[in-house]
C-alpha cells in the first residue's frame, strides 16, 4: 500500500490519465535518467504499451551521466536509445550568451522529435515538474513552442513529490542529485569549447574518484577553478589532493565551496 497523501494520490491518477490519453499510439520520453524523466519513464510505463526513453549523447553530456541513464533505463525496464547530437556545430550556442539553455533545447527536442517520426510516435514528453517553473528556465520556452508535453506540470506535481513518488514505488534513484550539463559550468559569454569541455569533465572525474558519488560541479573561470561540493567536508590533505590533481590539468588556482 502506497503512503503518500490523498492529494498526491489524486494527482497520480490525473498523471496517468493524461499519459494514457497522449500516448494511445505510444510516447517517447526526453530522457536524462535523472529523478524526472526516470520516474515519467516508470510511470508512463504503467499505462502506455509502448514507451522509449531517449537520451541525447554530446559533448556537453557528462559520460558517467550517460552510464548512469542506461543503468536505470535497465531498473525500469524501459527500451533505452541514445542519439548523437553535435551541439557545438551550432555557433549560436557556443556563444554562450543568456540565450544558451533555449538554443540548446531547441537542437536537442528537433532532434528527438525526428527520430519519435522515424518510429511513428508523435507524443514526446519531458520530465519538467511544476517546481521548475518557479525558476527562469529559457529551456522550458523550447518545449513549449515545440509542443512538447509535460506530464508533471499538467498534474501539478512538484519535485518533493516526484522523490516522493519515486521512493515510494522504489526505485533506487528517488533521492540523485540533481545535474545540469557541462556548459553551465562556464561563465555566460566565454565561448564553450571541447578543450575547456573535456577538462571539466576530467577534472569532475577526477574528484569523485576522491570523493565518491556526491554532488561536485568544477566552475572553469579559465585559469581558476572552481570546486562545489555538497553535505562533505573535505580535510586539508584531501584539498592539497584534489588541487594538485587539477592543476594537472591546467588549473593554476583551485578553490573550494561547500553549497547547500
Amino acid at each position: 500500500m502506497l503512503k503518500y497523501d490523498s492529494n498526491l494520490k489524486f494527482k497520480l491518477k490525473k498523471l496517468e490519465k493524461f499519459i494514457k490519453e497522449k500516448g494511445k499510439r505510444g510516447v517517447v520520453i526526453a530522457f536524462s535518467g535523472g529523478v524526472d524523466s526516470a520516474t515519467l519513464a516508470f510511470l508512463s510505463k504503467r499505462v502506455v504499451s509502448r514507451v522509449i526513453a531517449v537520451t541525447v549523447k554530446s559533448e556537453i553530456v557528462p559520460k558517467y551521466e550517460l552510464k548512469d541513464a542506461e543503468r536505470i533505463a535497465n531498473e525500469i525496464d524501459v527500451e533505452h536509445c541514445i542519439i548523437n547530437v553535435d551541439i557545438l556545430s551550432n555557433k549560436d550556442f557556443t556563444k554562450n550568451s543568456r540565450n544558451r539553455c533555449y538554443i540548446c533545447k531547441k537542437i536537442m527536442i528537433k532532434a528527438i522529435k525526428s527520430f519519435a517520426k522515424s518510429l511513428k510516435i508523435d507524443t514526446i514528453f519531458d520530465g519538467t515538474n511544476l517546481s521548475d517553473l518557479k525558476f527562469d528556465r529559457p529551456g522550458y520556452r523550447a518545449i513549449v513552442e515545440e509542443d512538447i508535453y509535460c506530464p508533471f506540470v499538467y498534474a501539478k506535481i512538484t519535485k518533493d513529490e516526484v522523490r516522493n513518488l519515486a521512493k515510494e514505488f522504489g526505485l533506487s534513484f528517488y533521492c540523485k542529485p540533481e545535474n545540469s550539463c557541462l556548459a553551465t559550468r562556464i561563465p555566460t559569454g566565454e565561448e564553450i569549447t571541447v578543450e575547456r569541455l573535456k577538462r571539466i569533465e576530467k577534472a569532475e572525474e577526477l574528484i569523485r574518484e576522491n570523493i565518491g558519488n556526491k554532488y561536485v560541479r568544477v566552475r572553469d573561470y579559465n585559469s581558476i577553478a572552481r570546486v562545489e561540493v555538497r553535505d562533505l567536508f573535505l580535510n586539508k590533505s584531501l584539498r592539497e589532493k584534489i588541487a594538485n590533481c587539477l592543476k594537472d590539468l591546467g588549473y593554476r588556482y583551485v578553490t573550494f565551496i561547500k553549497i547547500n
